[in-house]
């Protein structure tokens, strides 16, 4: 016996073989199989039909679910200054990695090959602290979350 699926557009239904049997020409019944639809909470089957129309414009309501937990959109500025107060180890750390490549490409244009290897390692290093910075910030975050 084999299950098949109803077509996409019945909801918790299932195809599938129930046995019935024929009498052919002598008398002889032989089994033939009928494609029978079950609905376990409808009588007769008949295609989902959305209660109010689908608006590809406005975002779906769904009960019980709010899409944004601020009243107010943040703009980019209070969600800078947001995520600032929160970790600020990560902004101190992009200004370190951002001067020591910027002094280290200065060297470099000048000639002093030593200085500007050093910039690039210190680049490295605080490349680094500012990753070490983001998961220790996640890190916390996800500790202040938990109940």
């Amino acid at each position: 016996m084999q299950l098949v699926l109803a077509p996409a557009y019945y909801t918790n239904m299932f195809v599938f073989p129930a046995p019935f049997m024929t009498s052919s020409g002598g008398g002889v019944q032989r089994p033939e199989y009928l494609l029978t639809c079950v609905a376990p909470d409808m009588a007769t089957p008949s295609p989902v039909t959305p209660e109010t129309p689908f608006e590809p414009s406005k975002p779906p309501v769904i009960e019980g679910f709010s899409p944004s937990i601020y009243s107010n959109p943040e703009g980019f500025k209070e969600k800078f200054l947001r995520k600032t107060r929160e970790n600020p180890m990560v902004p101190i750390g992009c200004l370190g990695t951002a001067a020591a490549l910027t002094y280290g490409l200065y060297c470099f244009h000048r000639g002093h090959s030593q200085r500007s290897q050093l910039m690039m390692r210190t680049r490295i290093a605080a490349q680094g602290f500012t990753v070490a910075a983001i998961l220790l910030g996640l890190a916390a975050s996800a500790m202040k979350s938990r109940p």
